[in-house]
């Protein structure tokens, strides 16, 4: 299996989403369930905020003409609807179904026509980034991505952070295997000189990229990368002193 991981940054006014998360910068919304076939696409999402946040998201899932993953930047004729699962104060769990038509493209589609059926997507938006983590077990990657680039036009500028080999993190036993990249190295190193784990933070992400001189996305992926790494082999420690 094969991995590739891609956040696509928005520009204003070409996702209805993207503008609405902008508004509230500690929202996030991350895919739970997505699946696509040729002519529709449906997925489960989870979107964490404040109240406030959350009416927001909710309202543009439900009025955006062209929301549900399409890459159009008009209304193409797709018909979308989308439905509420779970709404409390700080928790929305949304339902979307997509019909698309034959002008209407989106990742999913996308990777079903270069990289074949029986991919899995997972999504995380944050502000105008949209990462992407697929999961695929072969085709064409550089017909992918030149398809995407060619659909996103100037509405977003695609960011490709990761093509490597899927392998489960359980079989990731060697003492090499366990370290850190460097670039999640300097990320980590630069996160806690400047007050990034502080409370309350000294610096924020956007801040912490421009230092760095690297896409917000791009940073956010590595410390999310080196955190989880830090978290499992600090449990795996604890696990052999049991």
């Amino acid at each position: 299996m094969r991995e590739l991981v891609f956040t696509l940054e928005y520009e204003p006014g070409c996702n209805a989403v993207a503008d609405t998360l902008m508004s509230h910068s500690k929202t996030e919304i991350r895919s739970l369930s997505l699946h696509a076939t040729a002519e529709s696409l449906w997925r489960v999402d989870l979107a964490t905020g404040d109240e406030s946040a959350l009416a927001a998201v909710k309202s543009t899932f439900e009025t955006a003409d062209y929301y549900a993953d399409c890459l159009a930047t008009d209304h193409c004729g797709a018909t979308q609807t989308t439905d509420v699962l779970e709404h409390s104060d700080d928790r929305l769990v949304l339902y979307s179904y997509w019909e698309r038509t034959p002008e209407c493209s989106s990742v999913p589609h996308l990777a079903l026509s270069a990289l074949g059926e029986g991919a899995l997507f997972e999504t995380t938006h944050q502000q105008r980034s949209y990462t992407w983590r697929i999961i695929h077990s072969g085709g064409n990657v550089g017909q992918f991505f030149a398809a995407l680039e060619d659909a996103v036009g100037d509405c977003a500028t695609l960011d490709i952070q990761r093509l490597t080999e899927a392998t489960p993190p359980e079989y990731r036993t060697t003492a090499e295997d366990n370290r850190l990249s460097p670039e999640q190295e300097t990320a980590l190193q630069a996160a806690v000189h400047h007050g990034y784990y502080d409370t309350p933070r000294n610096v924020s992400a956007s801040e912490l990229s421009e230092i760095l001189s690297v896409p917000r996305s791009t940073l956010t992926y590595r410390l999310r990368r080196a955190e989880a790494q830090l978290a499992k082999q600090h449990t795996d420690k604890l696990a052999d002193w049991a």
